[in-house]
């Protein structure tokens, strides 16, 4: 009997001769057993499966020999790939600009190229030309089945791994072509070219004619004076086309009127 008057009762189970102890208290519902021989069969098929797929799958095998008395295991995992790379380059930049002066300045079609050589290499690390390989004991004298002397190693054999360097070379061109949309934009920007050069002509002509003029005039000054190069002088043809031109002389008879007989003269006129 516990605190609040509550008796237990002690129940035999009846499995491997234990007695209960809890206390079988009256409650409402009903006792379900699960006794459904179909599912429970099916349990345990699916049970036996799992064992058998368990017992194949983890079967040991052992390896033959050649001729009964040994086999080498050389195990090789290889693996290749090969990647592509291609690659398109697009040079970014204004067109050519050509200034003529005066603030003028066009731009026309353009065409860029572009030679490259490229060289990659690629290695591996750390290098290894060949590794030792192991040659087992499979032999089975007695022909049991079994091998004589498992995991014993016979001798190390050398073996290529293949590792080498890869080289790749890439040669390429590469052409921009950059073309105005407006083309009468192109035609004004030509003829204002070309009346800037007649202009900057125009302006060397006046310049080449002020040269001319002042050495033609402190030649003359100068050959008047007496005073030029001399002949042997790298500056004598300075002044080499240079001419005077002296003034011939000459004489006018003059008559002379006495002022008695001018006076004279005058008074007799009407």
């Amino acid at each position: 009997m516990d605190y609040f008057g509550r008796t237990a009762k002690l129940v035999n189970r009846g499995s491997r001769a234990t007695v209960s102890v809890r206390r079988n208290f009256s409650r409402a519902g009903a006792i379900v057993k699960d006794d459904n021989p179909e599912r429970n069969g099916g349990k345990k098929y699916r049970q036996l499966g799992f064992c058998l797929l368990s017992i194949i799958l983890c079967a040991p095998v052992q390896a033959e020999g050649i001729g009964g008395i040994s086999a080498t295991a050389s195990p090789t995992a290889t693996s290749s790939g090969s990647v592509s790379n291609q690659a398109v380059q697009i040079l970014q930049g204004t067109a050519v600009t050509n200034s003529y002066g005066g603030q003028i300045q066009c731009q026309g079609p353009t065409l860029t190229t572009t030679g490259y050589v490229n060289r990659a290499k690629s290695f591996g690390l750390p290098y290894e030309p060949f590794y030792w390989d192991p040659v087992y004991d499979l032999s089975d004298l007695d022909e049991d089945g079994l091998l004589d002397n498992p995991g014993d190693v016979l001798f190390f054999k050398k073996t290529r791994t293949g590792q080498k360097d890869n080289h790749n070379w890439n040669v390429g061109l590469s052409i921009q072509a950059t073309i105005p949309l407006d083309g009468g934009l192109q035609e004004r920007c030509k003829t204002a070219v070309d009346t800037q050069l007649k202009l900057q002509q125009q302006v060397l002509a006046n310049r080449r004619l002020d040269f001319e003029v002042s050495r033609l005039k402190h030649c003359g000054e100068l050959m008047l004076k007496g005073i030029r190069f001399a002949p042997k002088s790298p500056f004598a043809k300075v002044c080499a086309d240079v001419k005077i031109n002296y003034p011939t002389p000459h004489t006018h008879p003059i008559s002379v009127v006495p002022a008695a007989a001018s006076s004279a003269a005058k008074k007799t006129q009407p």
